[in-house]
């Protein structure tokens, strides 16, 4: 009697897999597909938010309109200007630039603390503090130097940044500093020592000498004496809208005045509608990747999303966006042209071009992304990425919901499936355990039968 040789672990592995094999299949390709779902829907997020950061970034420039200022004489001071500068020309004369309050006081060593109490600062814009110098020796030995008394005035409680106190040295001899931190008349710095004793601490004090006194700025829009007379405290003017200008130095009296030209920056309008166009491009490939048909001729694998309709309408949505018109008049105006692939193409010339005619059309078609104030093409846009992005309602955070839930009870699942293989698995492993000692005590008994009915052999 032969008997079949067998394994109970490995029969009992096989046959465990077998009963279980197609759920595991049918489990293993849906969580496959849902991680590969969930890492879409990451990669998407990501790019919808770049491309919105790239949007709130132009309209941050409050117009894609690029402008440039300078002066006819660079010498004379700086310019910057906005989008929301107008072009044009326009005349200044500096008179006088703001300046900030300074003195100098001598024969300060030696003082005796005797005659020390207490010394107030007071500015002309009505900001004043009180020096306590009873306090001053810091060496203790009984006299107050230039050091200690710029130490006091620094370190006093009202001293907010108000003046700043420092020691210079003339010859041998040393000098307290007094320098106000506001430029401008209101600046101006005086001292009340009607608390200190009479002495040379008093008298040094008293006679200080002032080497650049406080003014404001003084500058005429237009010719000098006839313009429009603009004084502050400050050397940086905004009077026209749109424009920073900041004095560097005063003018000869009777000279001409220097000319300011406002005008549209091409360079810089080129790159920021550049921007854009890239921006859009990146998203149009990260969409283009996940929409993809795929090509099964050679082998290309479609995208995770494309049977997906809501983002073939997204791109759809954001592809006529782009083509809207504003006033009549569109990105495609200005060079900015859509391509078979989804993709946007500039011309640069062709927008020089049309800002040559109508460069504030650009700044409209384009609008802005502000709250309240939304508009153009960045404002559509914005607006139904936010259908998107939002992190509470929009299409990204409640797909990713489904599918995280999904991965839950696939997860709950596998556990369930794992739980049936491994019953199963002990099951056929008792089974084919005590069959396999069945085969064996058989196999005995049939040795034996053999042994005691087999004929003797001869001899």
């Amino acid at each position: 009697m032969t008997t079949t040789t067998f394994d109970p672990t490995s029969t009992a592995a096989s046959l465990a897999k077998a009963y279980t094999e197609a759920q595991q299949t049918l489990l293993t390709n849906q969580a496959t597909a849902a991680s590969t779902t969930a890492g879409a829907l990451s990669r998407l997020q990501s790019a919808l938010s770049d491309f919105d950061s790239a949007l709130t970034s132009l309209s941050a420039k409050k117009n894609v309109l690029a402008q440039t200022a300078a002066f006819s004489d660079p010498s004379v001071g700086t310019a910057s200007a906005s989008s929301a500068a107008t072009a044009g020309s326009y005349s200044f004369f500096v008179q006088q630039l703001a300046t900030a309050d300074q003195l100098s006081f001598s024969n300060l060593s030696g003082a005796s603390t005797a005659s020390a109490g207490t010394l107030k600062l007071n500015l002309a814009s009505g900001a004043n503090f009180t020096v306590n110098l009873t306090a001053a020796d810091l060496n203790g030995d009984g006299t107050l130097g230039a050091a200690e008394i710029a130490a006091a005035i620094n370190k006093a409680a009202g001293n907010t940044t108000l003046v700043t106190a420092s020691v210079v040295t003339v010859g041998n001899a040393s000098q307290l500093l007094l320098t106000s931190s506001a430029v401008g008349a209101g600046g101006a710095v005086s001292l009340d020592t009607s608390g200190l004793a009479n002495g040379v601490l008093k008298n040094s004090l008293d006679n200080g000498s002032r080497l650049a006194a406080a003014q404001d700025a003084i500058v005429w829009l237009g010719a000098e004496g006839t313009g429009l007379k603009l004084q502050q405290a400050s050397n940086t003017f905004s009077n026209v809208a749109g424009v920073s200008v900041t004095f560097n130095r005063a003018m000869p009296s009777g000279s001409a005045p220097v000319t300011l030209t406002v005008a549209t920056d091409s360079n810089a309008t080129v790159n920021n509608v550049q921007a854009f166009v890239t921006a859009y491009n990146t998203l149009n490939s990260v969409m283009g990747g996940l929409t993809g048909a795929g090509d099964a001729n050679h082998g290309g694998a479609a995208g995770v999303f494309a049977s997906d309709s809501g983002i073939r309408a997204l791109r759809d949505r954001l592809a006529n966006s782009v083509r809207k018109s504003v006033g009549g008049v569109s990105l495609a105006s200005y060079g900015v042209t859509g391509n078979r692939d989804g993709s946007l193409s500039l011309n640069t010339t062709k927008l020089q071009a049309k800002l040559a005619a109508n460069p504030d059309g650009l700044g409209a078609v384009f609008g802005s992304t502000s709250a309240g104030a939304s508009s153009g093409v960045l404002g559509d846009l914005d607006s139904y990425l936010n259908l998107w992005t939002n992190t509470a309602t929009g299409q990204i955070a409640q797909r990713q919901s489904s599918v995280s839930k999904l991965q839950s009870a696939l997860t709950a699942r596998q556990t369930a499936l794992d739980d049936q293989y491994n019953n199963a698995y002990q099951r056929y492993l008792r089974q084919f355990t005590q069959l396999q000692a069945l085969q064996s005590q058989m196999s005995q008994t049939t040795s034996m039968f053999t042994a005691l009915f087999s004929p003797p052999s001869a001899t």
